[in-house]
């Protein structure tokens, strides 16, 4: 089995932009960022995006070709007392004529004073910033520090982006061991991570650990859905009566059997069941397996809910019997839990697809000039009969319900 005390994502981290994936909109050949990394001239900058699309990996490819002091902090540990150690050690620098950058990752997380701490020096230069948010910037950090800085917005990677991660993984990360895998076991993992590069590497790494003892690994499409599996149920606190009685409560519902259901519920309070849990269950099930058949159901749930907040047992007992009663005899239809889990697999299958620009909302300048809300067409100039697309391109006249 392959050893290392790093993580696959961390011994897999660029340390190039040559090795660097996706983004080429804002590193391609040519491109401003790129010109001013590769030219050492970088200015204060907002990187944003989600999660694994590369913000803390390109901040390390920069300390690695700066010759500017690169300091790295997190937002989350760190404070004003950080920051007076880092101006000083940038004031030295600046007698020296060297330059500062800071990287804060996660900058979002500095309150307003802390912002306003850092601004005076990114104001006279004393500092250059990097910041890496997965926050609308827009939102979470200082105006005035934000007008002193270029937004730098990353995308989620692409499937094609997430396979030659996987593959060059495959290649480098493993010197040890003999992976094989075939094109379908790449485009699984590629989907199921959702643009997110650490995801990808995580679940590689997690299918090759648990499965190399003699050396040797050959990865297929069964072998990745098993360990995803595996993953999911690293989670899975379940398995015991406890879940075996709510799941006779809620199938007993379901069939319409009105005194199995009774019986069921007893059986948990009698035991003394938290009874908002159950109440919880019972809101759920009025829209799984009403819904639209009778909408007055989820109002006779969190009436019932409410209720057993209000007194609590033993008083809430058959507060209890009421609700679970009259989801019973009520009529039936799973349609909109259908449609929502139709919308779910398309989620899973296509990863965090784009909202249409037109559809974005666009409260602040930097968004309206990321082209945020143009061209949306408003629904009661149109008299609600405008003819706009308001799914993502790749789902384009998708239908989820019947109607």
């Amino acid at each position: 089995m392959e050893k290392s005390f790093k993580p696959l994502a961390d011994r897999m981290r660029p340390e190039t932009l040559a090795d660097f994936f996706g983004q080429e909109d804002l590193i391609g050949e040519e491109k401003l960022l790129r010109k001013a990394i590769e030219e050492d001239r970088i200015p204060s900058m907002i990187f944003w995006g989600p999660p694994g699309t590369g913000k803390t990996t390109l901040a390390s490819i920069i300390a690695k070709q700066t010759k500017s002091e690169f300091i790295k902090i997190s937002a989350v540990t760190s404070g004003i007392k950080d920051l007076k150690e880092i101006i000083e050690r940038a004031k030295i620098n600046d007698r020296l004529k060297r330059r500062t950058i800071l990287f804060i990752d996660e900058i979002h997380r500095w309150n307003k004073a802390q912002q306003d701490a850092l601004l005076p020096h990114i104001e006279n230069g004393l500092i250059v910033l990097i910041g890496a948010t997965t926050e609308n910037p827009s939102f979470e950090i200082r105006g005035a520090l934000l007008s002193r800085s270029r937004v730098f917005v990353f995308k989620q990677l692409e499937e094609k982006d997430i396979e030659l991660l996987i593959k060059r993984a495959i290649k480098k990360g493993f010197p040890r061991l003999k992976i094989k895998i075939n094109k379908k076991g790449i485009g699984m993992i590629s989907q199921m991570s959702n643009g997110d590069a650490r995801i990808a590497l995580n679940i590689l790494e997690y299918i090759v650990l648990n499965n190399s003892l003699d050396g040797n690994i050959n990865i297929d499409d069964k072998l990745v859905k098993e360990a995803v599996n595996k993953i999911n149920l690293l989670y899975d606190k379940g398995g015991d009566e406890h879940y075996n009685l709510i799941s006779a409560l809620h199938k007993s519902m379901r069939g319409s059997d009105h005194n199995a259901s009774l019986y069921w519920l007893s059986r948990m309070v009698e035991a003394g069941e938290d009874p908002l849990f159950i109440a919880r269950r019972i809101v759920r099930f009025a829209s799984e397996d009403i819904g639209l058949a009778n909408s007055r159901a989820l109002e006779q749930a969190v009436a019932a809910y409410q209720a057993c907040h209000f007194i609590g047992y033993p008083e809430c007992n058959v507060i209890l019997a009421q609700a679970v009663v009259y989801m019973a005899k009520s009529k039936k239809s799973n349609e909109l839990y259908i449609g929502y889990m139709k919308a779910a697999e398309d989620v899973k299958n296509y990863g965090n697809l784009s909202v249409p620009i037109h559809l974005r909302n666009a409260p602040t300048k930097l968004m309206k000039e990321l082209g945020y809300g143009e061209d949306y067409k408003y629904s009661p100039e149109h008299n609600y009969q405008e003819k706009q697309e308001y799914m993502p391109s790749k789902l384009k006249n998708k239908k989820y319900l019947k109607n």
